[in-house]
């Protein structure tokens, strides 16, 4: 197993631009080469933006789980229950929020980072490898209130390997009431789809925070999408999300805030920011 299949990302703007400027300067036969080699690696490393217009599982059944979406010409088993345990009497009446790991609330790498806040070991066929970790600007607070209002959970397209034990140093305050690895995914179409209706909770009830739209192509109309990460220390997302999130935990559900012009998807806005919050109505995925 490689390094780059252990951690599930999206492709850095700056990386991209950098090998754009390198791949000009050598042939286009190289060029044709490098740029199929490079699909080869980041595939693995990379959840890929495409075939977005799916239609998501049906839900009319909530004593067990719909089948998963076909895998390859096949469909996948599903597991015997739901991903998540019985709601606690501490979380209930509250709704469960999905929270991404990469590049929504960290940025991980295998390469040096010098001021990494953390540097997590990983075992791969046998050999250690060190994983540098950053901390998304705000990220502390935003974890705290976040597990005051909501049911949280961590669901992460990485691997447990990497994942499990950065969520241990991240999450110092137990905010995450359950982790999902990838192995909790449907893959479908080479995208690591998250499922939100295998969760075994309400979906009208359910939001998560991703900075990938293929995590969510089966309930767009539950997401609320936040751009991607990588280091900028100036980024202030997660604290400027607080106030929305403040105003959707006293919401009957999570559609309550959406709105929608003759079909098209209006971004919404937190009473106090000017800050535009994507959320997606039924009506309008339909």
């Amino acid at each position: 197993m490689d390094n780059p299949s252990i951690i599930t990302q999206v492709t850095n703007p700056k990386e991209e631009e950098i090998l754009s400027c390198t791949q000009d300067k050598v042939s286009q036969c190289n060029i044709s080469l490098k740029k199929q080699r490079s699909r080869s690696i980041f595939s693995t490393l990379f959840c890929c933006f495409r075939d977005y217009n799916v239609d998501p599982p049906s839900t009319n059944s909530t004593s067990a789980l719909p089948p998963l979406v076909e895998e390859n010409g096949g469909l996948q088993k599903p597991p015997a229950k739901y991903l998540l345990p019985e709601l606690t009497a501490s979380d209930y009446g509250k709704k469960c929020v999905v929270i991404d790991l990469d590049e929504t609330l960290v940025h991980s790498s295998f390469k040096p980072i010098s001021n990494a806040d953390f540097i997590v070991p990983v075992e791969i066929d046998g050999t250690i490898h060190q994983v540098y970790v950053l901390k998304r600007p705000h990220v502390d607070e935003f974890l705290q209130r976040m597990g005051e209002l909501f049911e949280c959970v961590l669901f992460t397209a990485s691997l447990a390997k990497y994942a499990d034990p950065v969520a241990d140093l991240l999450d110092r305050w137990g905010v995450f009431r359950a982790r999902l690895f990838r192995e909790s995914c449907v893959f479908h179409r080479g995208n690591y789809v998250k499922d939100l209706s295998r969760l075994g909770r309400e979906l009208s009830k359910v939001i998560i925070v991703d900075n990938s739209p293929a995590s969510y192509i089966f309930h767009p109309e539950n997401a609320v999408p936040v751009q991607s990460w990588f280091d900028d220390m100036t980024d202030t997302e997660l604290l400027d999300l607080i106030p929305f999130f403040e105003g959707l935990s006293k919401e009957e559900e999570v559609y309550t805030l959406s709105s929608v012009s003759f079909g098209e998807v209006t971004p919404i806005r937190s009473a106090t920011l000017d800050l535009p919050v994507t959320l997606y109505t039924k009506d309008n995925h339909e």
